[in-house]
């Protein structure tokens, strides 16, 4: 497949895409549907090869039926799970492009993502690129808090030093990893920088996944990795960004999230299971555990694609202070500005992390939300009954000041992304 068939020469950059399975029957046919069906122009998916490895539900008669339908589609079939590390290096072995892709079977990618992180192979110099990996828990939850707030600041911290993991894309010039690697992401990562090659955090990437939503498959999840970044520092000398609590814990103060009693609370939770995790890991590696063929976290493995669908729309909350023009005459330019400002930090509180708020002219503010028209509805609803029933102090003022808002509402499809984000100069 080249680009003579558009009247330009440039060949395409073919990519090997791999999925490696164990008991994916949930999520596995959307997860091969979610990469052969992006649209790509740099790059194209000559072949998707799963490796199944011991599976013992249906995800092996799942991608048969595909492969039959689909030439690009190719099964591996390993009796014996013997870890993920080894299921790799079946993929390895196997895979003919010039460029691979790896991608999790529990995650959903946005569509643009996979062009967004291909594209980075016209530059010879990169090596190894990585999506940005969001969360569908809820946040309402105390797992939730603490599964978003881990990944937020792996952003952060891809954005200053790439660390990679969830969705990988790397040039085929490796002839396979450790096989006792539990964290093969970074197994890569660190073999592919000591080839030379630049590695790229793609943050446009999106993908979607599910973290751990009990205490018990998160603290298993997160000492195994811990103890695999320790293990990769003795064998491969090389040091995952996120292994440095200095670099974490200046970003966290920057992510503010002790703003509220509540989110305080959780946060030193999250704080503490996070600080309990790596201590296991670490004794784990002390003791030489073996972590390559670990157990499951169940929970992170039920089928996503729904709850990633919604995070895919954008609604647009367009809130009026109602009578702001005479508060305006009452309080003054500076003190309904500030009133202003004192409402929009009510929502940015109340919406946490994925809520983008914006102050207009005329008492007008926007919220930015990637959710569903009916779930914006919802959420105007508990905005305008806590801000209407909360008065608002203003500094300066001995009075409280009561106010009330109107609320208009946009929903967009992914594909509107662009011109939700416009909405607010075209508002004020």
């Amino acid at each position: 497949m080249d680009r003579s068939l558009s009247g330009s020469t440039t060949p395409l950059l073919r990519c090997s895409a791999g999925i490696m399975a164990y008991n994916e029957a949930a999520n596995i046919a959307h997860a091969i549907k979610t990469i052969l069906s992006q649209q790509l122009t740099t790059a194209c998916i000559a072949e998707l090869i799963v490796v199944a490895s011991g599976c013992s539900d249906d995800t092996v008669p799942i991608v048969s039926r595909i492969a039959q339908n689909d030439a690009r589609v190719r099964l591996i079939i390993q009796e014996r799970r013997e870890g993920k590390a080894s299921a790799i290096n079946l993929f390895l072995g196997a895979a003919r492009s010039p460029v691979l892709l790896m991608a999790s079977a529990d995650v959903v990618i946005k569509d643009g993502s996979l062009d967004a992180m291909l594209r980075h192979f016209q530059d010879p110099t990169v090596g190894m690129v990585g999506a940005h990996p969001i969360p569908v828990n809820n946040q309402a939850t105390f797992l939730g808090h603490t599964v978003h707030l881990l990944w937020r600041l792996h952003d952060r911290v891809a954005r200053e030093v790439p660390k990679l993991g969830e969705v990988v894309a790397f040039r085929n010039v490796l002839p396979g990893i450790p096989l006792d690697t539990p964290v093969d992401e970074i197994s890569i990562q660190a073999l592919i920088s000591q080839l030379g090659y630049r590695l790229v955090y793609e943050p446009r990437a999106i993908v979607y996944n599910r973290g751990p939503t009990t205490i018990g498959d998160f603290l298993r999840q997160r000492r195994r990795i811990y103890a695999g970044h320790l293990r990769i520092q003795q064998q491969q000398g090389y040091t995952a960004p996120t292994m440095s609590a200095w670099r974490i814990g200046r970003i966290l103060l920057t992510e503010r999230p002790f703003s509220t009693p509540h989110e305080a609370c959780w946060t030193i939770g999250a704080i503490g299971l996070e600080a309990l995790a790596r201590a296991m890991g670490r004794y784990d590696y002390l003791r030489r555990r073996p972590q390559h063929v670990w157990q499951i976290a169940v929970t992170t493995k039920s089928y996503i694609a729904d709850e990633a669908n919604a995070l895919m729309h954008q609604s647009v909350l367009v809130f009026r202070i109602i009578g702001f023009h005479q508060q305006e005459l009452e309080l003054g330019t500076r003190g309904s500005q500030m009133l202003v400002q004192q409402v929009a930090q009510r929502m940015r509180q109340m919406l946490g992390w994925h809520g983008r708020v914006s102050t207009e002219r005329s008492g007008t503010i926007i919220a930015l939300l990637p959710v569903e028209r009916e779930e914006a509805e919802r959420t105007a609803q508990q905005i305008i009954a806590t801000i209407t029933t909360t008065p608002v102090p203003l500094n300066g003022h001995r009075e409280e000041v009561t106010v009330k808002l109107a609320c208009g509402i946009i929903t967009f499809s992914q594909t509107g992304h662009a011109l939700a984000l416009a909405v607010p100069a075209a508002v004020s």
